[in-house]
């Protein structure tokens, strides 16, 4: 037991479980494989005992975080539906920032970096979180670099990941850190899933929206850009719509919304090849046809620079099957 790394993970009620329990079973199943230099988990939370996670089954946890104390070799704290009510905790706070001064390295899951950032853990850092809390975590936290896209993000020696599964492709690199990269792949293949997933996570978001122009006019048209991706929008023939000349349009767009036209355009499409290709089976000539893209080329380049994932990809994992 002496080569055993003493992982902490910090609970609260209404957890997210599978926050808890998926960074756990990778790390449990990695000890199969490192025999005594494998991991030992304690769950610890406000108060000792009992503790609910939002699905309504319990853990234990072995320890309240007042009495815990160094060294630790990785504090991990979860996310899940109960963040907000923690946030108000200055004393789980404190003691969050507290551990981690006795750790060698922090982590967190899905917006469990909320409770870092809290804490004073990520200032100054490049951090992520669930896609859904991102625009939240960005304002609520401008000393923090927050970017939403990847799985998860290592600055120095603290971990942040992004929603619930993200877990997983967490604690798989820290093991593939402490034990090599041979060994994590065992454990993935193990547990049958990626050790390195291919593409980031606002592949599974929902599509991005701009702020909705103060002008009647503008709102219309993007209404309209929305519903006929396959139309002529070029910007010549947007400023007519609008009854703008072209420079003016460019100008008024682009302040109003945050993007150029051109790029509103283009997101907007990309979302239309994603429902096209989630929910028919079109061959992707027609997809990009339908969605306004033009070609298939044109339709990977778009997919491979918004979500870094193959439009073929993105069908197999995602797209409605019949029953």
């Amino acid at each position: 037991m002496n080569g055993m790394r003493r992982v902490v993970v910090v609970v609260f009620e209404r957890f997210q479980l599978l926050d808890l329990a998926g960074p756990a079973d990778v790390f449990a199943s990695a000890g199969l494989f490192a025999g005594d230099g494998g991991y030992r988990i304690e769950p610890a939370a406000p108060r000792a005992g009992a503790v609910t996670a939002h699905n309504g089954l319990a853990v234990h946890a072995q320890a309240a975080l007042g009495e815990v104390a160094g060294p630790i070799d990785t504090l991990l704290v979860v996310g899940g539906f109960g963040v907000p009510d923690q946030l108000a905790d200055r004393a789980l706070v404190a003691d969050i920032a507290r551990l981690a001064g006795e750790a060698r390295r922090v982590a967190s899951v899905c917006n469990g970096a909320f409770l870092l950032a809290e804490a004073g853990l990520l200032d100054g850092r490049r951090a992520t979180t669930h896609w859904w809390a991102a625009p939240e975590f960005a304002e609520r936290y401008p000393a923090t670099e927050a970017d939403p896209a990847p799985i998860y993000i290592r600055d120095g020696d603290v971990w942040t990941s992004a929603g619930v599964t993200a877990g997983i492709d967490l604690a798989l690199a820290l093991v593939a850190e402490d034990h090599g990269h041979d060994l994590a792949a065992r454990v993935a293949r193990a547990l049958v899933v990626y050790l390195h997933r291919p593409g980031g996570q606002d592949q599974f978001s929902l599509p991005v929206r701009v702020p909705a122009p103060r002008s009647a006019p503008l709102r219309d048209l993007q209404a309209f850009i929305d519903a006929h991706p396959a139309a002529d929008l070029r910007i010549p023939a947007l400023a007519e719509r609008t009854a703008m000349s072209e420079r003016h349009f460019a100008r008024v767009f682009t302040r109003e919304t945050g993007m150029t036209p051109g790029a509103y355009v283009e997101r907007s499409r990309a979302d239309a090849a994603r429902r096209l290709l989630e929910t028919t089976a079109h061959p992707l000539d027609r997809v990009a046809r339908e969605s306004g893209l033009g070609t298939p080329e044109t339709l990977y380049r778009v997919f491979r620079r918004h979500w870094r994932i193959s439009p073929g990809d993105y069908r197999r994992r995602f797209q409605a099957k019949e029953n």
